[in-house]
């Protein structure tokens, strides 16, 4: 065993007696996140206005700080931005994730500290190559090096702000080269057709044993890889390749896209939860479709239903929640956007379910993410479909017509017959939504199909500015600019 492998075992060991600790005693973990949250924001401004102080009990804190959401929040980071010190968070911050959102504004700049750098996301990484290896005890990932498809940030204010994955490589040390590529200025490159011609150029005489990132940007880097190489599979191109650890957006529509780039059984995929505002969940157990809530990177957790919002020992199984977090990046009591369904309270683990603003409630058929997901699994499996992207908005109702959902796909392969993929659709909504399902009987017609060539998504993510596809909204916005992309 070379002394590089020896210290990386020592480490996933110990890491796995830490998650297992957690695991076993969440509660007491969750209590001490608290507690140091409480200690360093009792110092900070915003601290000293809500009246912040340690010791406080979990009671006493949520009557003390109300919710936030980014526009509550935006006039501090307006501050952190400026170079102001201590606001949310001790010590000026430097670092932004800048990430599209819903909001009334193009972008969100979310605050990266220091300490969520090493011990939020960057830990986060750390556990992901600690389960796998676990999982995997044989392994030869580690022989090999990690392909990251980064974004790209530059100074703004005089602080650096970009997409999270191009501001956490920026801040990795040197002997990160030694298990990850591209090099450091090859992640960086802001336009992503120089930045995957210079990706096949460097890396494919690498030994590239695992990758990472968002699915459809992955997915469209290792199409030119392919086409670069002429090559008919990554495993022609890479035959060591193993793992690829994943998050951003759902699996499910891209699953079958990796399984052609990569046939082999063996080929091992772990979904992540790494937002801008922090490092959340992995999949620790392959043979599950949920993910382990992390309890010691940081973060306190509460979950919003309806007007109530309990800590993580109220949570109930079955119940879509949305997310509220404190953390070590200064949010406090900030209700990130997303929405998880619990899957097990012992130990915790979560699904993702969508955001709380991409959902279709027009209507009152209250259909979200978790729905769409579901429905179009059971309609490409009953016709033998490929859906690569998708988006799903309103058709409004008028005088001489109802109401209907536009669905509108891009298809890897498309299904024997549109008429039937619709109908499967349709099927699967009425049978996991009774909302829809009523509406379908009174004011909504079934699924409107509308398919476009493959990469007209892509196209307007380069245009726009986004990372990823919004998977449903309460209106026709974001469709009809897709749909007028050349």
């Amino acid at each position: 065993m070379s002394l590089r492998n020896g210290l990386l075992k020592s480490y996933f060991s110990m890491r796995m007696k830490a998650i297992d600790r957690f695991r076993r005693h969440p509660l007491e973990v969750q209590a001490a996140m608290l507690r140091a949250r409480l200690e360093k924001g009792a110092r900070t401004r915003f601290g000293r206005e809500c009246g912040l102080r340690a010791g406080m009990t979990p009671a006493q804190f949520a009557a003390a700080v109300p919710l936030q959401d980014y526009e509550s929040f935006k006039p501090f980071f307006a501050r952190m931005r400026a170079g102001e010190a201590d606001v949310t968070a001790p010590g000026r911050v430097t670092l932004f994730a800048r990430s599209s959102g819903t909001t009334s504004d193009r972008s969100k700049y979310i605050p990266v500290t220091r300490e969520s750098v090493w011990w939020n996301h960057t830990l986060g990484m750390r556990d992901v190559a600690s389960v796998y290896a676990h999982a995997h005890p044989h392994t030869r990932v580690f022989e090999g090096k990690t392909l990251t498809l980064g974004g790209s940030c530059s100074m703004e204010q005089g602080v650096l702000t970009g997409d999270l994955s191009a501001v956490l490589i920026s801040r990795t040390p040197f002997w990160s080269g030694w298990f990850r590529a591209p090099r450091m200025h090859t992640a960086l490159i802001a336009d992503f057709d120089e930045k995957t011609e210079t990706i096949c150029r460097e890396c494919t005489r690498e030994r590239i044993t695992a990758f990472a990132g968002v699915p459809s940007w992955n997915l469209a880097l290792m199409r030119r890889v392919l086409e670069y190489t002429g090559r008919s599979n990554l495993l022609e191109v890479w035959p060591e390749l193993e793992f690829f650890a994943h998050g951003g957006v759902g699996f499910r529509p891209y699953r079958r896209s990796f399984e052609k780039l990569l046939p082999s059984p063996h080929m091992a995929y772990m979904e992540t939860y790494n937002a801008s505002e922090g490092f959340f969940a992995l999949a620790d157990d392959p043979a599950r479709e949920d993910m382990l809530l992390m309890l010691d990177y940081g973060t306190w957790y509460e979950f919003r239903d309806g007007d109530r919002v309990v800590p993580l020992e109220g949570v109930r199984p079955g119940v879509v929640y949305a997310l509220v977090v404190t953390s070590n990046n200064g949010l406090w009591r900030y209700e990130i956007g997303d929405t998880v369904e619990f899957t097990s309270t012992d130990p915790y683990r979560i699904r993702f379910a969508g955001r709380t603003r991409q959902y279709i409630n027009v209507f009152g058929e209250e259909l979200i993410v978790d729905n769409a997901e579901r429905a179009l699994e059971a309609a490409c499996r009953e016709t033998g479909a490929e859906v690569e992207e998708y988006t799903v908005a309103p058709c409004y109702m008028d005088i001489d017509r109802r109401g209907a959902h536009e669905w509108v796909v891009e298809f890897l392969r498309e299904p024997t017959s549109l008429g039937r993929f619709a109908e499967a659709l349709d099927r699967e909504l009425r049978a996991c939504n009774s909302d829809y399902d009523a509406k379908r009987r009174t004011t909504l017609d079934g699924p409107r199909l509308t398919v476009l060539e493959r990469g007209r998504m892509l196209a307007w993510l380069r245009e726009s500015g986004k990372n990823k596809v919004p998977r449903m909204m309460n209106d026709r916005s974001v469709v009809e600019r897709i749909l007028a992309t050349k």
